[in-house]
């Protein structure tokens, strides 16, 4: 696939992550008099604040997710290419697309913006990875539904079988807001969705542990909504466990110190790590693999070069670092997009300022905490519905959230999860080796 030519006396900007921050600012840069290349390895953006609810079985994927090209398609001055970056020349201007299946090539532009976001951290042990799945992908959420659901039955048919279920123990290490809502949904589904649907094992005696190695739960809070989320995440059955440090996971086992908890499902949310693309850019970065930005967002030494989203580090004016969350990602999406049209017009740049609009945290049906500004905080039902209206606003595209909408609603008044399959069973896989042999 070749780009697009350039228009003649027009810049190119090529945009790397088709996130939050890199479909702001591509959408921003629409009608801007320059030509933009987006680079992602997926063909859809994804609405990742709901990706724990593709993984609970509450939505289906294509209701948190569009096609880059639809979000893009009325961007007449805006190309899409499905590839994978293998390397950058800032001298040169150039970045480096390779594929496995198509020869590679190098795309020049006249302004980077990187916005590839971050991925799972495990602290030195990558072995982890395979035991624990974390949340940051459509396919990171199939395959813990995967794994929530088939732990149900096979706890049934073993009942059945034996009159004898196994105990259905399910570990979430980490107590950030993904760990939190995990917990919380799995709860859900194990205690409320799905009680009436088996007949050997009773779902509501499912064990749901929340292990964090700090102090309290969603450590980003204040302290007082960090208590009522630990409140009522007990009060929803989960058990939690804090200055709890996870020392070891192995097939169904889960080690905090000397002590072995035994796990139908374990699952990750205790820390994240930028994109290696950050560190590819042979610029510094901090030790989560963050790039260390001006306060224009641009790379030092490269004023052409921004790097917006979770890859970037940034601070606010109190010292406290502008978190990794969707609000952040696309305020900064859009300031690179405003300091290109700035750059062009002949005006100044700006220094980049994070407004903070509040944050939330859902825990589960009709359980949430919301931080406002003004010192403003709830918790409970009406923070759980602020959390749903301000969900339903931010997702791309109309028929996404009339969909999301109208499941939710369903959900809620039925008490039923319509999205719960079971797809590419690890039985299947197994069973298909050796036909694959045969062949």
């Amino acid at each position: 696939m070749l780009p697009m030519t350039q228009s003649v006396n027009r810049p190119r900007v090529v945009v790397i992550g088709a996130g939050f921050a890199g479909i702001n600012a591509a959408k921003a840069l629409a009608k801007a008099p320059v030509d933009i290349t987006v680079i992602d390895r997926k063909n859809h953006h994804t609405f990742q604040p709901l990706l724990y609810q593709v993984a609970l079985a509450v939505l289906s994927p294509a209701e948190i997710a569009s096609p880059i090209r639809t979000v893009l398609r009325h961007a007449a001055n805006t190309e899409v290419i499905l590839g994978q970056i293998t390397g950058f020349d800032l001298e040169k201007r150039t970045v480096r697309l390779g594929d496995v299946r198509l020869d590679g090539f190098d795309l020049p532009y006249d302004y980077l913006i990187v916005a590839a976001g971050a991925t799972h951290a495990y602290f030195g042990h990558p072995e982890w990875e395979e035991l624990a799945p974390g949340l940051k992908t459509l396919e990171d959420a199939t395959e813990i539904r995967r794994r929530i659901l088939t732990a149900f039955e096979t706890a049934e048919r073993q009942g059945i079988a034996h009159r004898a279920a196994l105990p259905l123990n399910f570990v979430v290490i980490g107590a950030g807001p993904t760990g939190v809502e995990l917990a919380g949904a799995i709860s859900d589904i194990a205690k409320e969705y799905l009680t009436r649907e088996f007949r050997a094992i009773d779902p509501r005696q499912s064990r749901i542990v929340l292990l964090e190695g700090g102090p309290r739960v969603l450590p980003a809070y204040p302290a007082d909504l960090s208590a009522s989320a630990e409140r009522q995440l007990k009060q929803m059955g989960v058990e939690v466990r804090t200055n709890a440090m996870v020392t070891n996971i192995e097939p169904g086992i889960v080690s905090v110190g000397g002590e072995r908890i035994p796990a139908a499902v374990i699952l990750w949310g205790a820390g994240v790590s930028a994109s290696p693309l950050g560190k590819m850019l042979g610029v510094p970065t901090d030790k989560a693999g963050r790039v260390i930005v001006d306060p224009d967002l641009t790379v030092p030494g490269h004023p052409e070069v921004f790097v917006a989203g979770d890859l970037a580090s940034v601070h606010r004016n109190n010292g406290q670092p502008v978190p990794g969350v969707a609000p952040a990602a696309i305020q900064m999406g859009k300031f690179t997009a405003r300091q290109i049209k700035n750059i062009l017009a002949g005006k100044p740049r700006e220094k980049f300022e994070y407004l903070d609009k509040g944050s939330l945290a859902t825990i589960g049906r009709s359980h949430a905490i919301a931080e406002f500004p003004g010192n403003i905080h709830i918790s409970g039902y009406f923070a759980w519905l602020s959390w749903l209206f301000i969900h339903l606003l931010f997702l791309v595209g109309f028929r996404n959230r009339f969909l999301v909408m109208i499941e939710w609603a369903w959900s809620y008044i039925t008490y039923n999860h319509s999205a719960r399959l079971i797809t590419d069973t690890a039985e299947e896989e197994e069973m298909e080796k050796p036909k694959q042999k045969a062949g």
